[in-house]
């Protein structure tokens, strides 16, 4: 199995703020904005707030504005949204990012990790605000093990039809793919085959005092070779590439006992 760390949501090019953890615990990661979209950030929801909602409560001078629209990719949190028939969580990839997935033989029972940059966040008076001096942190908040990988337009199913990856301009491209969500994930099947996580200090992957792109991996990662970051560990720690969407590495029994530790910590 191979295993993909993959960076997602806001960053310091897109949005311009960290995605929030919420004083329940909830890792909301907050989709990029994209102007070929046509799914708004106030067509989100996470309980009674709209993403936009939460977006001008933590960075009331943020451009984003209410008609903004957004690239929700990976498509893991069910209840962000009314569905209407069949849903499984799916995950779009196309281009460079594609390609560098495809030569390293990514595919089915593979799992991506997803990650992102978070930050808490407390209530004050009624009003969701970062908490003071609360470190930028690089946190895996997602997963799913790819159960299909869709690379044809034709072969696209009709209750993925609405999909961000699922256009004729990507598909026309010709570097487009879909990964679509196994049942139950292999090395833990109590577990659904994606999801969202709960905040966990196992969860964390930045060394603490340190800059986010700095991780505190376990030191039998030092022999496990990650792509884009051949030359990554250095004497503070693991230094993250900052270019390079998907990380990916082969995964020992180590690394599987490290990756079903840190999921069982964040479903809850």
């Amino acid at each position: 199995m191979k295993v993909i760390l993959s960076r997602k949501g806001f960053d310091s090019s897109y949005g311009r703020t960290a995605s929030p953890i919420l004083p329940d615990g909830t890792l909301l990661t907050l989709p990029i904005p994209s102007k070929t979209e046509t799914l708004r950030f106030t067509d989100l929801h996470y309980n009674s707030w709209s993403y936009y909602d939460v977006i001008k409560a933590l960075r009331p001078a943020s451009k984003i504005k209410e008609k903004y629209t957004c690239h929700l990719d990976p498509d893991i949190r069910k209840e962000v949204m009314p569905r209407t028939g069949v849903w499984q969580p799916a995950f779009g990839q196309e281009g460079t990012a594609l390609s560098h997935l495809q030569n390293q033989g990514v595919g089915v029972g593979d799992l991506f990790l997803f990650y992102g940059w978070f930050r808490r966040t407390e209530l004050s008076d009624g009003r969701l605000r970062y908490v003071q001096r609360a470190p930028d942190l690089h946190i895996i908040y997602g997963y799913l093990q790819i159960g299909d990988v869709i690379t044809h337009e034709e072969d696209v199913p009709e209750w993925l039809v609405g999909h961000p990856h699922n256009t004729a301009e990507r598909w026309k491209r010709g570097r487009n793919a879909i990964y679509v969500a196994s049942e139950r994930l292999s090395i833990q099947p109590e577990l659904a085959g994606a999801g969202c996580l709960t905040m966990s200090e196992r969860l964390v992957l930045t060394k603490k005092g340190y800059l986010r792109r700095v991780w505190d991996l376990p030191d039998f990662m030092q022999n496990v070779p990650i792509t884009y970051n051949a030359d990554a560990w250095q004497d503070e720690g693991f230094v993250s590439a900052a270019r390079g969407q998907e990380f990916v590495f082969d995964a020992n029994n180590d690394v599987i006992d490290w990756v079903k530790d840190m999921l069982l910590s964040g479903s809850r």
